[in-house]
C-alpha cells in the first residue's frame, strides 16, 4: 500500500474511513490540497467545488458518528469526466458552445454514485465533444500526462485519467467509444473499464449543443480507478442505481485459471511498436509463469484486423460527426450488416475462449500534437511513421462490437512511460474481464504513482 491515503485505492479509502482511522473531510482536504499542489502543471480537474464538497464530507462524518452508512461509496470524493452532466456544476463537453452550461439535473451514473454516499468534487478535461485522442480544448488547455508533462494522457478522458493517476481524486467516471476510456487508462498508467454495450445508460453525456442529445452509437459510460476492485465496485454502484432490472452480468470465475485465456498481442497488419510489445509479452509471461495460467498465444477471431478496424473506424467517424455525417442511410445499413458479421465472428471465438488479451495502442503515450502535425504521419511503430488514426485501431474493433473491456497497468516502457493491456471477453462477462485485470495487475505489480504524485518533478 501506498504511504500517502489520496493515492490509495476506493476500497481502503471506505475501510479507514469506516473504522475511523481517517474522516471524510481529511480525505477530501488531501485531495484538495493535491489539486492545489500539481495541477497547475498537470491542468486535469477545470471545474472544481471545493465549498460543497466540505459539505457534502462533514454530512458524511456526521453520519459515521451516528452509526449510519451513506452507501457502498460512503464519503468518498471523486471526479467526474466534462463530457458527463453534473447538477448545478459546470458541464461543458470541452465546447465553447457550453462553456457556461451548468445542468438542472445529474446524469443516471452520476446520481448513481451520488446516491451511495459519494460526491463530485471536481470536472475532468477532454477535447472537444470528446472527439480526440488527447486532452485538449479552446476553454481550458490541455492536459498533460502526469509520468511526462510533455507527453499527452490519452483522450478523451485524459483528465479523467490523469487525475486518478496523479492523486487528484479517488476515482472518476469516463466515457469511451473508440477508446476514450482505454486509452488514458493505459497512457497514465490506471485501470479502466468499458462496459459491454447498454448495461450503463449514457443519458447526460455531452455531444452536442442542442438540448435534445441523441445518444451515439456504440458510447459507454463507466470508471477509471487505481485498482480493478475499485472498478467492480464502482459499476456494481452504478448498476444497482440506474439498470436493477437489467439482466445480470455474468458471474467472475471464482478460480481464474479455469479460463480459456488467449493472447493476441501484435499483427501484421497492425503492428504494434516493439516498446509496447515487449512490456505485453512480459505480463504474459508473467501470468504464465508466477500465476500458472495457460496462455494460447497464436488463437484468433476468424477476421482480418486491419479490415475490420478499418469498418469500426469508419462506423466511429460517422457516428461522431453527428449532423455533419457524408454517410447515406444505406452506406450505415451496409456498415452496420458488416459489424454484425463482426459481432458473430467474436460470439464465435469467445464459444472457444473466456478472455483475450490485447493491446490498447500501437504505440506509448506520445508528444503533444497540435492540429497540422495530426495531419501527418505523426506516430512511429518501430520507426515507421504511422498516421493519428492507427492509435486507435486495436481499440474499435472491441468497443465498436459492444464487448467490455477492462485495462490493467502492466508496466512501464523503455521511454518510463505506463503501459496497459486490454482484458476482452464475450458480451456480459464483465466480472471476469475485471476479476482477470486484478489478476494480472497482482503479478505486474498494477497501479504505480508517477512521479508528480510523489512531489518529484514529471518530465
Amino acid at each position: 500500500m501506498q504511504s500517502e491515503i489520496a493515492l490509495e485505492p476506493t476500497y481502503y479509502q471506505l475501510q479507514e474511513i469506516r473504522s475511523g482511522n481517517i474522516t471524510s473531510r481529511e480525505l477530501l482536504e488531501r485531495y484538495i490540497s493535491r489539486i492545489q499542489t500539481i495541477d497547475s502543471d498537470i491542468n486535469a480537474v477545470v471545474t472544481r467545488d471545493f465549498e460543497n464538497s466540505r459539505r457534502k464530507a462533514d454530512e458524511a462524518d456526521a453520519a459515521t458518528a451516528e452509526g449510519r452508512d451513506l452507501g457502498m461509496l460512503h464519503g468518498i470524493p471523486a471526479t467526474i469526466k466534462d463530457a458527463i452532466e453534473t447538477r448545478d456544476l459546470r458541464s461543458t463537453g470541452g465546447a465553447k458552445e457550453l462553456s457556461d452550461h451548468v445542468p438542472g439535473s445529474d446524469a443516471p451514473v452520476v446520481r448513481s454514485i451520488k446516491s451511495e454516499g459519494a460526491y463530485v468534487i471536481g470536472k475532468t478535461n477532454l477535447p472537444a465533444w470528446s472527439g480526440d485522442i488527447q486532452a485538449n480544448n479552446e476553454i481550458f488547455g490541455r492536459t498533460n500526462n502526469p509520468w511526462n508533462l510533455d507527453h499527452v494522457p490519452g483522450g478523451s478522458s485524459g483528465g479523467a485519467a490523469a487525475s486518478v493517476a496523479s492523486g487528484m481524486s479517488s476515482f472518476d467516471i469516463g466515457t469511451d467509444v473508440g477508446g476514450s476510456i482505454r486509452l488514458p487508462a493505459s497512457f497514465c498508467g490506471v485501470f479502466g473499464h468499458k462496459p459491454s454495450h447498454g448495461i450503463v445508460p449514457s443519458t447526460g453525456y455531452l455531444n452536442s449543443a442542442g438540448s435534445l442529445r441523441p445518444e451515439v452509437d456504440s458510447n459507454v459510460i463507466g470508471p477509471i480507478a487505481r485498482s480493478a476492485e475499485d472498478i467492480d465496485l464502482i459499476l456494481t454502484v452504478i448498476l444497482a442505481k440506474t439498470r436493477p432490472l437489467v439482466a445480470e452480468l455474468d458471474e467472475a470465475s471464482e478460480d481464474p485459471s479455469s479460463l480459456r485465456i488467449a493472447a493476441w498481442l501484435d499483427d501484421p497488419g497492425v503492428p504494434v511498436d516493439q516498446e509496447v510489445l515487449d512490456v505485453l509479452t512480459r505480463a504474459v509471461d508473467s501470468l504464465e509463469s508466477k500465476a500458472a495460467i495457460d496462455v494460447n498465444r497464436s488463437a484468433r477471431p476468424e477476421f482480418d484486423l486491419r479490415s475490420a478496424s478499418d469498418l469500426t473506424e469508419n462506423i466511429l467517424r460517422a457516428a461522431h460527426a453527428g449532423p455533419k455525417s457524408q454517410v447515406t442511410h444505406y452506406e450505415w445499413l451496409e456498415m452496420n450488416r458488416e459489424r454484425l458479421q463482426l459481432r458473430n465472428d467474436w460470439a464465435d471465438f469467445f464459444a472457444r475462449y473466456d478472455i483475450i488479451l490485447m493491446p490498447v495502442c500501437v504505440v506509448p503515450p506520445f508528444r503533444h500534437l497540435d492540429e497540422e502535425a495530426k495531419k501527418e504521419k505523426p506516430l512511429r511503430v518501430n520507426g515507421e511513421p504511422k498516421e493519428y488514426r492507427e492509435a486507435l485501431r486495436w481499440t474499435t474493433v472491441v468497443g465498436q462490437c459492444y464487448l467490455p473491456s477492462t485495462v490493467a497497468p502492466v508496466g512501464l516502457g523503455t521511454s518510463g512511460l505506463p503501459v496497459g493491456i486490454q482484458v476482452v471477453g464475450r458480451y456480459g462477462a464483465d466480472r471476469n474481464t475485471i476479476r482477470f485485470a486484478g489478476l494480472l495487475s497482482s503479478v505486474c505489480g498494477g497501479y504505480v504513482p508517477p512521479p508528480i504524485a510523489l512531489g518529484e518533478h514529471a518530465g
